[in-house]
This record gives C-alpha cells, sequence and structure tokens, in this order.
C-alpha cells in the first residue's frame, strides 16, 4: 500500500515537474510589456518623454504623423524625464507623440560578408551591392580586455609609408594619432596606409566629414583593390550626433570581432574630433555644463574609451593597429582634443601646412612626430639610423634661414656642414608619390642608403656620420 501511494506521488512530482518547465520556456519567451510614454517637449535635437522607462543606449521608437516612426536612443534621464536623441530625420514628429521603449540596444553586424562593402552608422549597406547577410551581432560598446593578458607590441607593422616604416615604425596592435588641419593631405596619407599595408583586414571609419569625400575616398584613395579587403563605415557630417557617434563604434566593433578571429587588422578612423565634437552636442543639449573651450568632462572620458578598445588581443589571437586623425583647429596643437588624444595615443604624426603648400608630399613634420613603441619593435641600429636622420634634419632646419640668405661658412660647423650634405637627400627621401609603394626592407635600405651618398660625395677625410646596417 505504501509502495503504490509513493509510486502515485512521483508521478505526479514529475508531471509537476514537467508543467512547471513549461511554463518557465512560455514566461521567458513572452516579450517584455512596454509601457509606453509620450512626448514632453522638445529643444533642438533633444527629445523629452515621460510616463516611461529605459537603460541609457536603449532604443525607442517615436511615432509620427508620417507612416514610419522615428528612432531614438536613451541618452540621459531627470526624475520621471527621459531624453532621447534621435538616429534619424525628425519631421513629422508632433506634440504628445507616442515613446515606445523597444528594450533593445544597437549591435554591429559582423562577418566576412562585411569586406569591400560600404555601411552607414546602423551597419546598414549604402553601396547598392544587395543585402548584407551575416550570422553575427557585437554590442557597439565592446568588451574591455584585462591589460595583462594583452600581447606585448614587439611586431612591426609595415604600412607601405617610407617615412613611417624608417622613422615613425608602428608596432602591431600600437594606437597612433595623425594630427593635421584641414587641407593638407592627411585623407591621401590614410589611402596609402590602406592600400600598401600589410595587415590583413582594413576597417575605415569615415566619421563626420563632407559627405562628397566619401565617394573620393572609396573610388579615387582606396580603388578596387584597397576595398577588397576593407569595410568602411560612412557617417558624414549631415547625420545626427548619436549616428556619428555610432559610427566610429561600428568600426571598432568590425575590428574587434576581425581581431579575435585571429587577424591583424588596420582601423583608420578619420576624425576622433568629429566624434568628440558629436559627444559635445549630444552632452550640451542635455544639460552637462562645458569645460574646456566648451567640451564637457564627458567627452574626454568618452575618447579613452574608443581608443582602449583597439590595440593587440589576448595571446594566440590577432591585432588592432589603429590610426586616429585629430583636426587641429587653426593648426593649434595645444587643441583640447588633440592634448587629449597625444596623452592616450601611443604616438603621433603631425602633418605640416608649411610642407603642404610647398608640394611637400606626405607632410611630414619630422620634429614634431613621434612613435612611442618603435624602440620596442626594431633594432637598434635601425634606432640609432632614425635618431641621426632627425638630428641633422633638426640641425638643418634650425640654421635654415642663415644658410638660405649665404650667410654661413662652409666649415664653421661640422654638424651643420653634414645636415647641408645630407638635406637633399633627406627631402627625396621623405617624399613619396601616393601611387608608390615602399615596402619595409626598401624603407631600411633607403634610410642606410642616405649616409652611404653622403660619404661618397665627400672627396677630403672627414668626420663623416656612421653608416647603420640593419
Amino acid at each position: 500500500m505504501n509502495n503504490a501511494i509513493n509510486s502515485l506521488l512521483e508521478q505526479h512530482q514529475d508531471n509537476w515537474k514537467m508543467q512547471l518547465s513549461q511554463l518557465q520556456k512560455r514566461v521567458e519567451q513572452i516579450d517584455p510589456i512596454a509601457v509606453e510614454g509620450r512626448l514632453n517637449r522638445m529643444v533642438g535635437l533633444t527629445l523629452e518623454a515621460v510616463g516611461c522607462q529605459a537603460v541609457i543606449g536603449s532604443r525607442c521608437l517615436v511615432q509620427s504623423q508620417s507612416s514610419k516612426p522615428v528612432e531614438a536612443e536613451v541618452v540621459g534621464f531627470s526624475g520621471e524625464k527621459l531624453f532621447l536623441m534621435p538616429t534619424g530625420n525628425i519631421r513629422g514628429i508632433h506634440p504628445d507623440a507616442t515613446v515606445i521603449p523597444t528594450h533593445q540596444i544597437y549591435e554591429a553586424n559582423v562577418g566576412d560578408a562585411l569586406l569591400g562593402r560600404v555601411l552607414d552608422g546602423r551597419g546598414v549597406p549604402i553601396d547598392e551591392k544587395g543585402p548584407l547577410i551575416t550570422h553575427e551581432r557585437r554590442a557597439l560598446t565592446g568588451e574591455p580586455i584585462n591589460p595583462l593578458k594583452r600581447q606585448p607590441i614587439n611586431t612591426p607593422l609595415d604600412v607601405g609609408v617610407r617615412a613611417i616604416n624608417s622613422l615613425f615604425t608602428v608596432g602591431r596592435g600600437q594606437r597612433m594619432g595623425l594630427f593635421a588641419g584641414s587641407g593638407v593631405g592627411k585623407s591621401m596619407l590614410l589611402g596609402m596606409m590602406t592600400r600598401f599595408t600589410s595587415a590583413d583586414v582594413i576597417v575605415v571609419g569615415l566619421i563626420g566629414e563632407r559627405g562628397r569625400e566619401v565617394k573620393e575616398f572609396i573610388e579615387d584613395i582606396l580603388g578596387e583593390e584597397g576595398m577588397a579587403r576593407a569595410v568602411v563605415v560612412a557617417v558624414p557630417a549631415d547625420q545626427p550626433p548619436v549616428m556619428r557617434m555610432h559610427g566610429a563604434y561600428q568600426a571598432t566593433s568590425i575590428a574587434e570581432h576581425f581581431r579575435d578571429e585571429g587577424k591583424d587588422v588596420l582601423l583608420l578612423m578619420d576624425s576622433l574630433t568629429r566624434f568628440a565634437q558629436a559627444q559635445r552636442e549630444i552632452a550640451l543639449a542635455i544639460g552637462e555644463p562645458p569645460a574646456t573651450k566648451g567640451y564637457p568632462p564627458s567627452v574626454f572620458a568618452q575618447l579613452p574609451q574608443l581608443v582602449e578598445r583597439a590595440g593587440n588581443g589576448e595571446q594566440g589571437g590577432g591585432s588592432i593597429t589603429a590610426f586616429y586623425t585629430v583636426l587641429t583647429e587653426g593648426d593649434d596643437q595645444q587643441d583640447p582634443i588633440a592634448d587629449s588624444a597625444r596623452a592616450i595615443l601611443d604616438g603621433h604624426i603631425v602633418l605640416s601646412r608649411e610642407l603642404a603648400e610647398s608640394g611637400h608630399y606626405p607632410a611630414i613634420d619630422v620634429e614634431a612626430s613621434i612613435s612611442r613603441a618603435m624602440n620596442a619593435v626594431v633594432s637598434d641600429d635601425h634606432i640609432f639610423a632614425a635618431q641621426k636622420f632627425r638630428q641633422t634634419y633638426s640641425v638643418y632646419q634650425q640654421n635654415k634661414d642663415l644658410i638660405s640668405v649665404g650667410a654661413y661658412a662652409e666649415g664653421s660647423n661640422p654638424e651643420i656642414d653634414e645636415a647641408i650634405r645630407l638635406h637633399s637627400s633627406q627631402q627625396e627621401f621623405l617624399r613619396q608619390d601616393r601611387q608608390q609603394a615602399v615596402n619595409w626592407n626598401s624603407s631600411l635600405e633607403q634610410l642606410a642608403g642616405i649616409w652611404l651618398n653622403a660619404q661618397q660625395q665627400v672627396t677630403e677625410p672627414v668626420d663623416a656620420p656612421l653608416v647603420p646596417t640593419f
């Protein structure tokens, strides 16, 4: 009798467990209740909603008089008020419009299908090459890597530009700044690196630049060869500030995906300044006080969060070598964004307007540029040759006016004599046609050749510089 009762109880317990399991699955499949709010206020591009709740960074839909709702992102809150920033056209929005939280965050489509494609800030193709079919998505914010698990920077990356390869060597996983004013050739230099680099994948983020530059960069600068292994994320200046920030996040998330697959990625972002300006627009619109020349504190918090996502992955993984362009307003190297970027990057290449106006391309300012990781990735002979080049180049620049007017007498100073002998060779070395690729080995050979040519021109015994060997 007891055995029969126990058996019956066990059967009922099994049925109860099965029913509870089924109910739990059904509960998990139920969509969360969306509490609709209403649009209470709109100032500039900032929307103020009441009656609903959503987390920072999530998506909301604002009903408009047109058939398609306007998508917006939650960027702040105050009490019961939510501050939203639209990601598209706001025409058709009216007072008391319905605001529907979607409880979804923004993500990036990732995968090999992205190679050769041009995307907008939403990750939607704009190149009219058909739909984008991917099977994986990543959050735009990314996952930070434990700094102790990152691989060290110890291998040089060939970028195909002679001056950078030899004088400002870039290591795999290094993050460099490209500091330049407007119209000095930074986009052309980025295009050269895109076509000539030895990296496996190139990800280009065109953030907040002129719309016409997007097509020019893709067709004239990148070309078919560059696009074959590249992904371009283009968000022109006419896009809302949220989309400009999303464009930078999209490009970084895509680069992270390829890095996690073990590939060496070259990330080129033009520009970091436009990203900072987009964050400034959002922060000021929701009431954050300005701090440094109109930039709120959140701008200087966002910059390292974006930049730190680049770099080497964990042991056995790939790398993201990143170049971020920084627009120096009025060629002021002490601009707040330029000054902040210098502190968080692993070096910087400065482009000179004076050199650009004289027809010198690429217009790299040798004295103002530096690669902080160079000593860890090249030989001692290479370091010696690069330092010697910079020393003699600097000596000539310091005495340029004296030499130009003929006031310097040859033999007065051995260092100046040496700088004069090397000047024409150094100028020729620093120039490079944008269609010409100079690989790593050729860059080093030509650097050593400068001193060989100078010694051959000397007819009398002098204290000639040592010839570096690689």
